[in-house]
């Protein structure tokens, strides 16, 4: 809802009130005195004002405050970043990511993503359907499950992945007999980054759907639809908003994860090292001076395309709703 939306419901209400306090002096004070009736409305309409708006000077250090916060946490970093990646020319900045081992980087993280964000979408749209439509035992204790990734720091769950099929577990090493490889493998990369992403989708739609209740879903059964039209023409339409964003962070954390990838991927460079994994790797090096932000302005700059579509999506949505 627009600034000026919410200005012109305040002088509604504020209108609303003028007119009641009218009728209420007229009827139990007894003033006649238009004039007299006026001034006081003035004054009470002056008292509202100053109750729910804030002062000049109030308002202009927030701003500041604000403003010099995003300037020193977010825009310097960002200049600094795509600074360095072209301070030594655009002709070095495109060899540094045309290089062979950051182009694998970047197709590797792209492909991740890109296996991720789909999975991820087909698990949160049936949990959060499952969880928003239905009363059942254990749905708090399930919800709460879901929960474990924000809790639990990437670093543990990529040694949980290590553990659980690493080769010296039983798992791990029935799969290494069959020459199946999970730890070290971009298989083991895709499942850190499923469970460090899952929660995205479901913590988008879960909400819409308990508000919206399984009121339309029962009518449509009760017209005679089957389970798939009730899911493809009334479920699906009236979440699509909530999932497209659910699936636009993920697809920004899958691109962005370090700390269970770093543990499960093994770090060797054209090979299993997403764009996070080589931008460290180039960093240490201390022959590569722009090499690391160069690559880290495409990271950056994926993740300012991320939060571009993400503004579109919220206005088509804030648009739909009103």
């Amino acid at each position: 809802m627009s600034s000026q939306h919410l200005e012109m419901q305040h002088d509604l209400t504020s209108q609303n009130f003028l007119i009641d306090s009218y009728r209420c002096f007229r009827i139990r004070l007894g003033i006649h005195d238009f004039m007299q009736i006026e001034h006081i409305l003035k004054h009470e309409h002056r008292q509202i004002r100053e109750a729910t708006t804030e002062p000049l000077w109030v308002r202009l250090t927030l701003i500041l405050a604000a403003s010099t916060f995003l300037a020193c946490f977010l825009l310097l970093p960002l200049l600094c970043v795509f600074l360095t990646a072209f301070s030594d020319g655009v002709n070095m900045f495109f060899t540094a990511i045309m290089e062979k081992n950051s182009l694998a980087s970047i197709r590797l993280t792209l492909l991740t993503a890109l296996i991720v964000v789909p999975l991820n979408v087909a698990f949160g749209l049936a949990a959060a359907w499952c969880l928003g439509k239905f009363e059942f035992r254990g749905k708090s204790f399930l919800i709460t499950l879901i929960d474990i990734p924000f809790a639990v720091s990437p670093v543990i769950a990529g040694l949980l992945f290590v553990f659980l099929y690493g080769a010296q577990s039983t798992i791990g090493g029935w799969l290494d007999e069959r020459n199946i490889r999970i730890i070290f493998a971009l298989p083991g990369i895709i499942l850190a980054t499923m469970f460090v992403t899952c929660p995205f989708v479901i913590r988008e739609l879960l909400p819409i759907m308990q508000a919206q209740g399984s009121e339309e879903e029962l009518a449509a059964r009760v017209l005679g639809a089957s389970g798939w039209q009730i899911f493809w023409r009334v479920t699906l339409p009236n979440v699509k908003w909530g999932l497209l964003y659910g699936a636009i962070l993920c697809n920004a954390r899958a691109m962005g994860e370090f700390g269970a990838v770093a543990v499960v991927a093994g770090r060797v460079q054209g090979k299993n090292c997403t764009m996070p994994l080589q931008i460290e790797i180039l960093h240490q090096d201390p022959a590569s001076t722009s090499a690391p932000f160069a690559l880290a302005a495409i990271l950056a700059l994926l993740a300012l395309i991320t939060l571009i579509v993400k503004s579109i999506v919220e206005i088509h949505s804030a648009s739909e709703v009103s």
